[in-house]
């Protein structure tokens, strides 16, 4: 119990770093959808774990996340620690979705499926990995450690470590020294500014 606890202010410290916004722990807590998503995932996860019965709550309690905060977060998700929703509305995430360490995804984002089978379907995102508002990421592929997805894209193919990804089709290149940390502006990243590839 008290690791959890230490988990949710890790979030709650994660939450600050990552928005400008927010103000203090006791407000975040109140206001922050993305941080209830969170939390509930880290709840129904581990009854997902346990298997069985308990599957079904973990299922229902997903369902309640989803009505209470507008974020759908499969319960068999795997979601690491300093994960950060920002603003939340109409992200996705998909049932074997898996989320390294220090991941940030903005509105509107879809962890989905291209496939109805029953096996690994959906994107693992590498550690500090960031997503763009309105991203698309389809499919059992890896997007590698420390790359950003710009706002609207839609990837359906993999990268390496360090790349930036932009566009339908997302394409993907390397990111420049220096050029994305862990806090970005996906903005910037958005297909037609004439100077991507």
């Amino acid at each position: 119990m008290i690791e959890f606890f230490r988990i949710l202010k890790e979030d709650l410290d994660n939450a600050r770093a990552h928005d400008p916004a927010a103000r203090s722990d006791v407000e975040n807590a109140v206001v922050y959808s993305g941080l209830h998503a969170i939390w509930i995932h880290r709840i129904s996860h581990r009854l997902w774990l346990r298997g069985g019965m308990a599957k079904g709550l973990a299922r229902v309690l997903s369902q309640f996340a989803r009505a209470l905060t507008g974020i759908e977060i499969h319960p068999g998700a795997t979601i690491g620690r300093r994960f950060f929703i920002d603003h939340g509305m109409g992200v996705v995430i998909g049932e074997t979705a898996e989320i390294g360490d220090g991941c940030m995804l903005y509105h509107g984002v879809t962890l989905g499926g291209r496939s109805l089978e029953k096996v690994k379907r959906h994107p693992t995102l590498e550690d500090n990995v960031t997503v763009g508002a309105g991203a698309k990421v389809l499919g059992p592929i890896t997007i590698g450690a420390g790359s950003a997805i710009g706002a609207n894209s839609v990837v359906t193919r993999g990268c390496p470590p360090d790349s930036i990804v932009v566009g339908i089709p997302g394409k993907v290149r390397p990111a420049k020294p220096g050029e994305h940390k862990a806090l970005f502006d996906p903005a910037i990243y958005v297909q037609g500014d004439g100077d991507f590839i």
